[in-house]
């Protein structure tokens, strides 16, 4: 009796699934149960602690609004925070860093100056490359 109970209790907090959670640049994915009722944010919580608790390189940090999840295999879209893991259809998921343009202040400007060596600029250089290279072809063949 007492285990008819615990399956009636146990279903009635929804599904539990086994996902595999690929985090970018990690050597393995991460895999562990969750509900299907959980929302996105705590399963990335979760992914998050149980990154680190196993030491896991390289190193990710806890804050969870610092990531995005993802679905592989279904565009380049991020899953909402406020969804429900089981309302994905799959049980693959990714998890990435978000670009550091994303977390940018208002104030601040991207730093988008290309260093120089010497006098003049990049481009420059490669123009005359390229001018060096025909003029000396031209010489060979004319």
């Amino acid at each position: 009796m007492l285990l008819y109970k615990q399956k009636k209790t146990q279903s009635a907090k929804g599904n539990r699934l086994l996902i595999t959670i690929t985090v970018l640049g990690s050597a393995g994915p991460l895999r562990f149960l969750v509900n299907e009722e959980d929302l996105v944010a705590a399963i990335i919580d979760t992914a998050l602690k149980s990154y680190a608790r196993e030491g896991r390189l390289p190193v990710l940090g806890s804050n969870l609004n610092d990531f995005l999840l993802y679905v592989p295999y279904a565009g380049s879209e991020a899953l909402s925070p406020w969804e429900t893991i089981g309302s994905q259809g799959t049980r693959n998921f990714m998890l990435c860093k978000k670009p550091q343009t994303e977390k940018m202040a208002v104030d601040e400007k991207p730093n988008t100056t290309i260093a120089r060596k010497g006098n003049g600029s990049w481009k420059a250089w490669i123009n005359k490359s390229f001018s060096l290279k025909i003029s000396s072809h031209e010489l060979i063949n004319g």
